[in-house]
């Protein structure tokens, strides 16, 4: 089809959620892609960090079609292979004894509060269920998850929001002190980079001071990993940066190599607390999305993670030599940039002018390159920067 058919069909017979770029992706191969005359794009969002292995990765399509010519789906009435596998290598690489499939990251935040106001409730009875959640957090679309979210902007139109919810700054450790006094708080939950908000890390004090708090009170510590998580930081959770394990982890994104798929890791605390008929989903653990998520966490060893610190040390460096790059944050390779007299809208419209696919983050550039991206792919990438950000 042309270009100008595929604009017309989605202008048509596609609801209006998304402001699209003018690109029309047609095929792409590690981390370039190419529109429909040809034109090269080196992708430093990996479809805003989900493309962990890049596109079209050849073992990771070997291990996806294998699966669906095998069985693509049974339901969770039964069991298979590839979800088993995925569980128990998540458990290995993790703090975490039991897992949960869903189908995407909000799903997983939605187990994650299910499961924190459930433990809660099984141990001290009804009443404790107020979960503490950070200004400028994002933690999903749904109802429940833009409940759970701390920002203005979401909390529109779709009135009433599920109750349940109070919200303290990051870094305000008296703030978050004096929200649990009350005695109803079953869960803190925070994400350790707020992404959607900017890039924002969390302070080492302000993490440790969560992590102690809900040590003292018997208060789950909910990591919302669905952008952090798997690799992308240059751990495999973005918690291990601060020596914190969390009760509760949510994972989604990355974690499929590019197949929809969430997952709820569940520590000692909260390892049985999901009981049959508690919780569920139709898709969650499908075998083909396990299938690529297994080959994704079989890449995802010491070496790779180093390699992914490394090249996320060089990008910051390159970046902080351009004219118009004020500051730059961020982990691994989860890169946010600060801009001088340049709106970050302004800025992604001209990388992608130049060859170069980036995302937003309020006021910041952001960056989410496949974890398996290449040097070479890297200084194709940031060539493109230059010229925009000099």
């Amino acid at each position: 089809m042309k270009k100008e058919d595929i604009f017309e069909y989605d202008k048509n017979y596609i609801a209006g959620t998304y402001l699209r770029s003018k690109l029309f992706a047609k095929s792409g191969k590690g981390a370039l892609c190419r529109d429909e005359e040809g034109k090269e794009y080196v992708d430093f969002s990996s479809g805003i960090g989900v493309n962990s292995l890049g596109f079209c990765d050849s073992r990771w399509v070997e291990a996806v079609c294998t699966q669906a010519s095998k069985l693509q789906h049974i339901s969770n009435l039964y069991y298979t292979e590839p979800q088993a596998k995925l569980a128990k290598e998540l458990c290995h690489k993790t703090f975490a004894e039991k897992v949960f499939f869903s189908n995407s990251g909000a799903e997983a935040n939605e187990a994650m509060i299910k499961a924190a106001r459930k433990y809660s409730f099984d141990k001290y009875g009804t009443g404790r269920n107020k979960i503490i959640a950070l200004i400028n957090s994002f933690h999903g679309r749904t109802v429940t998850t833009l409940s759970a979210t701390g920002q203005e902007v979401f909390h529109k139109f779709f009135d009433p929001f599920t109750p349940g919810f109070e919200f303290v700054e990051a870094g305000d450790i008296e703030g978050l002190k004096e929200a649990v006094k009350s005695g109803d708080v079953c869960g803190i939950m925070l994400e350790f980079i707020q992404g959607e908000g900017g890039v924002v890390e969390l302070s080492e004090d302000f993490a440790a001071a969560v992590s102690e708090l809900c040590e003292k009170n018997d208060i789950l510590l909910l990591d919302d990993e669905v952008q952090t998580g798997v690799g992308r930081t240059g751990r495999f959770l973005c918690c291990e940066h601060y020596g914190i394990e969390p009760d509760l982890a949510s994972l989604a994104k990355g974690l499929g190599g590019g197949l929809p798929i969430g997952a709820l890791l569940l520590g000692k605390k909260c390892r049985d607390t999901f009981t049959p008929g508690s919780h569920g989903s139709t898709f969650g653990g499908n075998p083909v999305s396990c299938a690529g998520a297994l080959e994704v966490i079989n890449r995802t060893d010491d070496s790779f993670m180093a390699e992914v610190e490394k090249k996320g040390d060089y990008i910051r460096t390159e970046l902080m030599k351009l004219p118009k790059v004020k500051k730059v944050t961020g982990k691994g390779l989860m890169i946010g940039i600060s801009l001088i007299d340049l709106s970050s809208k302004e800025a992604a419209e001209k990388c992608l002018e130049k060859g170069v696919i980036v995302l937003t983050a309020k006021e910041k550039l952001r960056l989410l390159p496949p974890l398996n991206i290449s040097f070479e792919e890297i200084n194709k990438g940031l060539s493109g920067l230059k010229e925009v950000l000099s």
